[in-house]
């Protein structure tokens, strides 16, 4: 052989090594956890003038239906921009829960059960999905701060303050968590050494599971002032701050996906004002116009950043609404059939499941309950819902045994 040829073939065999060696640690490098984002629809949207609109029936209202990417399925006008990536998302036109509290909807819809004290959904994730060396906390919720209404029905149940929700209220970072100019990093240091050592002491002599979540409350503090830049929407661009819409819903979901990106399991956005008892159509209006376009710029940029493939986004509400339409004009409580959607890993898109009524007054194929809904969360996420928590030495099963998943909707 040559010289060159002796040459070209040691390097062409050194690259061919190079390239396999990559590939092997490309298939053996772990895959980043999976996150949850649930946009809420606080007070119940109308599947009539959303998900499942019904322009033939009585009950149908003045809004129109429109084509979407997905040939033969057809949404309310008032989505436009969502008609348009339908494609994308599972629609679920099936849901009967039969519940029409507000407050136990919103518990039962996150929860997954009507008996009270059970960790809902981001509480849930906060556990599972915990790693070593986790700085930010596991479970952020949002909302705004007045009126507060029946969004907080309790988030981590037996699983104790460590997998509570750390809130968010009207897009202000939470409390506290920048150190005060009149206490330098030299007292801080020395604080903490005194906190532990006193600590130490302490649990000498005592229980730790007494005290065990105060600690663990000083922890998530402690780590959210070493992390509070991923708070500030200020580092975001004007820009994508008008992309996402100057107004409560699209501040958080701008801030959600900081948070997401950072680390963050799991991320509840609550989009309030749903519950049009009067002038439904008009309500109706004004939160679509919010939601539409906020919600698909979120899902553009989860695509166009990579966050879509580990990222399972679930817009529910605790109802649905009545398809009879009132004295007022409005929509009441319904909770026997209503809508919901789901888009990102573990979900098939392109999917319509479930069908109801010409009325839209009843489910009359594929029902599906909270209870499924909470099964089919946990498997697109990669978690067991058959599984066990440990609450005082028994197994308590994470998802209710008489539920199931949906799987037509799973990838």
């Amino acid at each position: 052989m040559s010289r060159r040829g002796l040459l070209r073939s040691t390097l062409g065999g050194a690259v061919s090594a190079a390239v396999a060696g990559q590939s092997v640690l490309a298939a053996d490098a772990p895959k980043p956890p999976r996150k949850l984002l649930l946009l809420f629809l606080s007070g119940g949207a109308s599947q009539l003038e959303t998900f499942d609109p019904k322009p033939d029936s009585k009950y149908g209202g003045p809004f129109r239906p429109i084509a979407t990417s997905i040939p033969g399925i057809q949404v309310g006008e008032l989505l436009p921009h969502t008609a348009r990536i339908l494609d994308r998302l599972a629609v679920i036109r099936s849901v009967n829960t039969g519940e029409t509290s507000h407050f136990r909807g919103h518990y039962l819809l996150q929860s997954g059960r009507k008996v009270p004290g059970y960790p809902v959904l981001g509480s849930v994730m906060a556990q599972l999905m915990e790693r070593p060396g986790d700085e930010l906390p596991g479970y952020v919720t949002m909302r705004r701060h007045n009126p507060q209404a029946y969004t907080d029905v309790g988030d981590a149940g037996f699983l104790g303050p460590r997998y509570e929700g750390v809130m968010i209220i009207d897009g202000k970072p939470p409390a506290n968590i920048r150190r005060p100019d009149s206490i330098d990093v030299a007292a801080v240091t020395t604080r903490e050494r005194i906190r532990r050592l006193t600590n130490q002491r302490f649990l000498e002599r005592r229980s730790p599971r007494s005290i065990q979540s105060y600690t663990e409350s000083y922890q998530k503090a402690d780590a959210l002032m070493k992390r509070r830049e991923v708070f500030d929407l200020e580092q975001e661009s004007a820009a994508d701050r008008a992309r996402y819409g100057d107004h409560h819903f699209g501040r958080n979901c701008l801030l959600a996906r900081r948070l997401l990106e950072a680390g963050v399991h799991c991320v509840k956005v609550a989009h309030h004002d749903w519950d049009a008892h009067f002038e439904n159509f008009h309500w109706q209006r004004q939160r679509c116009l919010e939601f539409d376009r906020t919600f698909v710029t979120l899902m553009d940029d989860f695509r166009d950043r990579g966050l879509l493939e580990e990222t399972l986004v679930v817009i529910m509400g605790e109802m649905g609404r009545t398809p009879r339409i009132n004295y007022y004009g409005g929509r009441d409580h319904w909770g026997d059939a209503w809508s919901m959607a789901f888009a990102g890993c573990g979900i098939k898109p392109g999917v319509v499941l479930g069908k109801t009524n010409e009325l839209g007054t009843e489910v009359i194929d594929g029902a599906v309950d909270a209870g499924d809904l909470f099964h089919t969360i946990l498997a697109a996420m990669g978690l067991d819902a058959k599984g066990n928590h440990q609450v005082g030495g028994r197994d308590n099963p994470i998802g209710d045994p008489a539920s199931s998943v949906i799987q037509e909707v799973l990838a």
